[in-house]
């Protein structure tokens, strides 16, 4: 037996004149989900993805596709001919089934789409044929405004497409069509839900961890990289490249006041990323900050941290409070890998009182009795990249 899973996507038709360009990504993304899933095929009629399955793998490629950014929902439909008794038939099957479930539903409504013009009856007339029908051999009751079941009708070009049930799948747009960016990633909480975030928006990420043995041990490595391959499931992710951070924090430490150290490893990150986006081509830094979440976390240390930067830095994390960031990240899995307790180095050699109104001259007064451009190689020479894909 084989099914059609039916892919809808949103943002995508306001894109105009470059709406080919997204959906040509967005097709592929959905195949690249698939990847190893056997005799599945792809198809794109006006406005939708099909995907054809064998019905055995529909739990399966559901799960996978609803981890793809740019589709809004998807649902595991029978293809049946553009004949008003072959959909009707399929609609009462399908009304027997979800009656046949551990939670049967009360009331129904259908809802139709006629995309195919050339098909003899509207879509107020689909609905109102097939729901008489579903009501003649089910019983179901009508209830078109809050319906415990709605049994969609999707008309296409010499076929018709019949579903009980809707997917939630992620939104926004296709990853590929914002960019390239690199991750700041760390093991705590923010910063894979910023990157999940960014990627929602387009945005094909790298990530880069900072490493500080021995204070640091392997498990926070390790820590990062589970982490690295959650978001990879959501295509969010290609690879981490792992940074000794051990001997630049060191220096660090000790080159200025100890109430600066938080800004000085920050903005030393953001060269080395920069470092980094220059080999990988990357169009801009993303980082896990928020505004006023901690101490640090203020304006005017994300000014001198930003300072240091050479490309665009994102934040999508900004406005958010901890309660939000931490919904999402149990939504997208990361939640239950951040909160085991192995640190990371931004909670190395943190001071008791951080500085919250650090000014770049200070910072730079700092930096000046180091060699910043060869702490910056270094670390960069030392780095290990490795792929998620």
């Amino acid at each position: 037996m084989r099914c059609a899973i039916l892919c809808r996507y949103g943002e995508i038709f306001l894109k105009s004149g470059n709406r080919r360009r997204f959906e040509r990504t967005l097709r592929a993304n959905v195949a690249a989900a698939l990847a190893g899933l056997n005799g599945v095929g792809i198809d794109m009629p006006h406005g939708r993805i099909v995907v054809h399955a064998d019905s055995a793998l529909a739990d399966e490629a559901c799960a996978r596709i609803e981890r793809v950014f740019g589709l809004v929902s998807l649902s595991v439909a029978t293809r049946v001919p553009a004949d008003i008794e072959a959909i009707g038939a399929a609609a009462v099957r399908a009304a027997r089934a979800a009656l046949d479930s551990p939670a049967p539903p009360a009331s129904f409504k259908i809802e139709s789409r006629r995309s195919d013009k050339r098909f003899p009856m509207r879509s107020p007339e689909i609905s109102a044929t097939i729901g008489a029908r579903v009501v003649a051999e089910t019983g179901l009751a009508v209830d078109v405004h809050r319906p415990a079941l709605t049994i969609g009708v999707e008309v296409a070009t010499d076929t018709v497409f019949v579903y009980a049930g809707v997917r939630a799948a992620p939104g926004g747009l296709p990853v590929g069509t914002a960019g390239t960016g690199l991750l700041l990633l760390s093991g705590g909480i923010d910063s894979p839900v910023a990157g999940w975030l960014a990627a929602k928006r387009g945005l094909a990420l790298d990530a880069v961890y900072f490493h500080s043995p021995p204070f640091i041990g392997e498990r926070s490595r390790d820590k990062v990289l589970a982490l690295g391959k959650i978001l990879a499931r959501w295509q969010a992710l290609r690879s981490i490249t792992v940074v000794p951070f051990t001997d630049a924090q060191k220096q660090l430490r000790e080159a200025g006041p100890a109430e600066l150290a938080v800004v000085l490893y920050r903005r030393m990150m953001m060269r080395v990323a920069d470092a980094l986006a220059d080999q990988s081509h990357a169009d801009a830094l993303v980082t896990g900050e928020n505004l006023g979440q901690v101490a640090s976390q203020t304006i005017q240390n994300l000014s001198a941290i930003e300072g240091a930067a050479r490309r665009l830095v994102l934040r999508p994390l900004a406005t958010y409070d901890k309660v939000e960031t931490t919904a999402l990240a149990r939504r997208i899995g990361t939640y239950e890998t951040s909160i085991l307790p192995f640190e990371d180095c931004c909670s190395l050699f943190v001071p008791a009182h951080p500085a919250t109104s650090a000014r770049p001259a200070d910072a730079e007064k700092a930096e000046a009795t180091l060699d910043v451009a060869g702490l910056v190689a270094t670390a960069v020479a030392a780095s290990e990249r490795i792929s998620l894909t």
